[in-house]
């Protein structure tokens, strides 16, 4: 019994570091032998890699790796009563149709998380961690909440429905070794067939823009079509300014990871009314009374 939560435990994403790792490092060998290629007037230089900031990313990412092992322990057993007691068929895990369900089943609900934690601060407490950084760089990629408490709830509908629960992870994961590769700038545009059906390093770069016009766009996974879709599609127009509205000019692990959590604390002690009180928790970030 043990040995077979163990299996469905493995994240295939920690078997997919050594290749992160790999891509690091032909991503700053791309970027040095093309630096100051692409500048633009009147717009930051490309960044690169800054050793803090890429330290910082990494050391999220590994400590991320061993909390999402806990929310995934937890959330099995969740997962496993809801396929075995409500579910209303199982689907079969060998079957074809199957896993193209579970991608793009995955892909929809993390569409549907991601515009969520980007419109709901509570939940935005927690992925602001990934915004954090003034850097777009494939440590970026890497620099990962550890508040995984709303991600674990997203994928109920999955095992709900027939999924198994061992899928669930296996397609989330899947999932986030395509996100890491569009954490560049070394890629520019694609063909325009790939830049229209899927989630790129463009169309990414637009996502962690902190410029007002692209506040709010290209919550893709894998599949761009849900956004173009949805209305929240943006052009990548010139290269974006990275990080948060609100730098938060810090290193230090702690404050990146629930720096937000106290702010919302603050904001409900000083609140005059329930109304406001509430506001500060659920509605977007940055909201104010009037």
């Amino acid at each position: 019994m043990f040995e077979s939560m163990a299996e469905q435990l493995r994240d295939p994403v920690s078997y997919a570091f050594p290749v992160f790792l790999l891509f690091i490092v032909f991503e700053l060998v791309a970027l040095r032998h093309g630096d100051g290629d692409g500048d633009e007037p009147d717009r930051p230089p490309r960044r690169g890699y800054e050793l803090r900031d890429a330290r910082t990313s990494l050391l999220m990412g590994v400590i991320g790796s061993g909390v999402a092992i806990a929310f995934r322990t937890v959330s099995l057993v969740g997962f496993a009563v809801l396929y075995v007691y409500v579910a209303p068929w199982h689907l079969p895990a060998d079957a074809w149709w199957t896993w193209v369900l579970l991608i793009v089943g995955v892909d929809l609900l993390w569409y549907c998380y991601h515009r969520l934690s980007h419109r709901v601060r509570l939940i935005w407490a927690a992925h602001q961690a990934h915004h954090s950084s003034e850097y777009f760089n494939y440590t970026t990629a890497l620099r990962q909440k550890w508040n995984l408490w709303f991600e674990t709830l997203i994928w109920v509908p999955l095992p709900a429905l027939g999924m198994p629960p061992w899928m669930v992870y296996t397609g989330f994961s899947i999932n986030l070794i395509y996100q890491f590769w569009v954490h560049t700038e070394a890629i520019d545009k694609l063909p325009r067939p790939i830049e229209f059906v899927f989630n790129t390093p463009s169309h990414h770069r637009v996502h962690h823009g902190s410029d007002p016009e692209y506040l709010d766009k290209n919550y893709a996974g894998i599949l761009i079509i849900w956004d173009r879709m949805f209305g929240t599609f943006a052009a990548e127009r010139h290269r974006p300014r990275y990080g948060l509205t609100k730098p938060v000019n810090t290193y230090n692990l702690l404050k990146l990871q629930f720096g937000e959590y106290a702010a919302i604390a603050r904001d409900v002690r000083r609140a005059r009314t329930w109304r406001d009180r509430w506001a500060y928790v659920f509605a977007p970030p940055g909201w104010q009374p009037g």
